[in-house]
């Protein structure tokens, strides 16, 4: 691919692919701003984590007076 094409690619809006505007940067509009946004606050875009099993555990509290 040119640098041209991925620059003008890279331009675009990521919800509906129209050239992107700098009030709104990276979106187009307010609108696709809007549709992102609920897409993270919905659930359907996650950042992948691995857990480790240490994380399942519960962390023992020492109640007990050491006195």
């Amino acid at each position: 691919m040119s640098p041209r094409k991925s620059e003008a690619l890279a331009r675009r809006c990521p919800i509906c692919g129209r050239p992107r505007m700098e009030k709104f940067k990276p979106f187009c509009s307010k609108k696709c701003a809007d549709i992102d946004l609920a897409r993270w606050l919905s659930g359907r875009y996650a950042i992948p984590a691995q857990e480790s099993d240490e994380a399942d555990s519960e962390p023992t509290i020492d109640t007990e007076d050491k006195a």
